[in-house]
């Protein structure tokens, strides 16, 4: 079978639904439900996902008319590396969406706009350099992660988190200081994550430039590759912040943020995901949570 479009593909799923298998239906289940994960998640991932096994996708696929499960998930793949492409069941619910006249058309645009940057920023990310920065990050005496106005929870959200199961993490300024201040006291074996866009600060710039100066490795999460941080910059990421509203969107630096997150977590020789839940259990055994 040939097929030119994602599209194409879910259409004929949706027909042939009816007359699946049970098995083979949770896998089309799983793919209409989720056609982001197709172009996203390997066949294994996939499967584990659906509950089901990797030879039913490959059934799946074959009873579609493909050769085998690549063939299948080629369409969805191309189009989600192909730049502003978007997969067609989000089209259609943008222009559902803007069904609601004037705030209907407001929703949609400002949905079609986060979506593009949440988009742009993972087909932007490089794995071999997103895995680099989690490294260094992991083997750093402390990281900080430096942002201030509305970039300043981000970077308090990124430490709080990656602190259930790392150490060494710190949001930055510290103690009501200024960033200059946790800046002179970094070195070599320290990583500053550096957060601003345009119209830059000042003193993120500064305190970035002193931190380079004292040999930390500096990661920019910025809007430019010429941005000041940037140039200072031992690795970069670009991420726009631009939305049809007066305010910049951070949608992009949160989805970039949990990327890198889950590349620490990844590589962490620890026990992540046990001092993770150790965490929540003691936070359980304090009461701290409503018991359900």
């Amino acid at each position: 079978m040939t097929t030119t479009s994602s599209a194409a593909v879910i259409d004929r799923l949706t027909e042939a639904y009816p007359d699946l298998t049970p098995q083979v239906q949770l896998a089309a289940q799983h793919v209409l439900d989720y056609p982001g994960d197709v172009a996203v998640l390997s066949m294994r991932q996939l499967a584990a996902q659906a509950g089901i096994k990797p030879n039913t996708l490959v059934r799946m696929a074959r009873i579609l008319g493909f050769d085998g499960y690549d063939d299948l998930r080629e369409p969805f793949r191309h189009e989600v590396t192909r730049t502003g492409t978007s997969f067609p069941d989000k089209a259609r619910w943008l222009q559902t969406i803007a069904e609601g006249k004037h705030h209907g058309d407001l929703l949609a645009e400002l949905a079609s706009s986060n979506l593009a940057v949440v988009e742009q920023v993972f087909a932007d990310l490089d794995t071999a350099e997103l895995k680099t920065v989690a490294d260094k990050v992991l083997a750093s005496v402390r990281t900080g992660v430096l942002g201030v106005g509305a970039l300043q929870p981000l970077a308090e959200h990124f430490c709080y988190v990656g602190s259930m199961a790392l150490t060494g993490l710190v949001a930055l300024p510290t103690n009501g200081g200024l960033p200059i201040d946790d800046a002179s006291r970094m070195g070599v074996d320290d990583v500053l994550i550096s957060m601003t866009f345009a119209p830059y600060r000042v003193e993120i710039v500064e305190a970035t430039r002193l931190a380079a100066e004292r040999g930390a490795t500096i990661v920019a999460v910025t809007d430019s590759r010429t941005a000041p941080t940037a140039l200072l910059a031992d690795h970069t990421f670009v991420v726009a912040t631009d939305t049809p509203q007066f305010f910049s969107s951070v949608v992009g630096v949160v989805a970039l943020l949990e990327a890198l997150l889950s590349f620490m977590v990844a590589d962490s020789r620890s026990d992540a995901t046990g001092a993770i839940a150790e965490f929540h259990e003691h936070r359980r055994a304090a009461g701290v949570y409503v018991q359900e």
